[in-house]
């Protein structure tokens, strides 16, 4: 049996939520989804909190998957503890709040997420990523399908995780630069992979934030708090088709809903 698994890209500003919420039950329908992901730790722009985390639940997100800014609204960390449903990076440490892995139920298969976060070019301290993978995936018990978030800026971390995990996991998916690439593939042993999904928010702008304030960024000058960009929305994305007799991807295709 085939199960086709929603990937969305990091949901940026409180215009990225209602985007969501407008289209993603749709999408679902449409595409014949089983189980959707979303990453929303852009949903304050830096941060998310909880009344975001349960719109997006609402919405139609089976699991919420976060990233570097996880901790960009402090209220968040109780939320992590209580929610199995929300995952932040697993190589943050065990002493961060929260959790950076989880198995769920989808139908008469359990599918297992794994959030993790990269080193290359990211500010903070984070373990290795590639040795917490391993460590999950070895210390865990295997569910018929497993998919990672990594949240990373290089992508060649990206694709280096990929061949890492490539035929040990159903899929591997780039979330956090908020441009989707065009390297959607099934790598050789069966992992569906893409560099980055992109972003659900606003469809202009820079990343989701205003021009005129990032563009002041560059310029050298004091852009302020982030303010998202006004105007129309976009949601993007991946859909992996997992074949459940093999645990593995048979393909992978880009989502931009606008």
């Amino acid at each position: 049996m085939l199960y086709r698994i929603l990937a969305i890209g990091d949901v940026v500003g409180q215009s990225g939520v209602q985007h969501l919420k407008k289209h993603l039950r749709a999408a679902q329908r449409l595409y014949d989804v089983s189980f959707t992901v979303v990453n929303g730790e852009n949903a304050q722009m830096v941060g998310l909190t909880r009344e975001d985390a349960e719109a997006m639940f609402a919405s139609g997100a089976d699991v919420i998957t976060l990233g570097n800014h996880t901790f960009g609204r402090v209220q968040i960390a109780q939320y992590l503890d209580d929610c199995p449903y929300i995952l932040r990076p697993a190589n943050f440490g065990e002493r961060a709040p929260g959790r950076g892995y989880g198995v769920f139920g989808c139908g008469h298969i359990e599918i297992g997420v794994m959030n993790l976060i990269g080193r290359v070019d990211m500010r903070g301290q984070s373990d290795n990523p590639f040795k917490t993978a391993d460590k999950l995936l070895g210390s865990a018990d295997r569910p018929r399908f497993t998919l990672v978030d990594f949240h990373a800026e290089a992508t060649s971390e990206k694709l280096a995780m990929a061949h890492y995990l490539d035929g040990r996991v159903s899929a591997v998916w780039g979330t956090h630069t908020h441009v989707p690439t065009a390297d959607e593939e099934v790598f050789p042993k069966g992992t569906g992979y893409i560099s980055d999904l992109g972003m659900t928010g606003p469809a202009r702008g820079v990343l989701g934030v205003e021009a005129r304030q990032s563009v002041e960024g560059f310029l050298g000058g004091l852009p302020g708090r982030y303010r998202a960009a006004e105007g129309p929305c976009k949601m993007q994305g991946a859909i992996f088709t997992l074949d459940d007799a093999t645990g593995l991807c048979t393909g992978v295709e880009r989502i931009d809903i606008r």
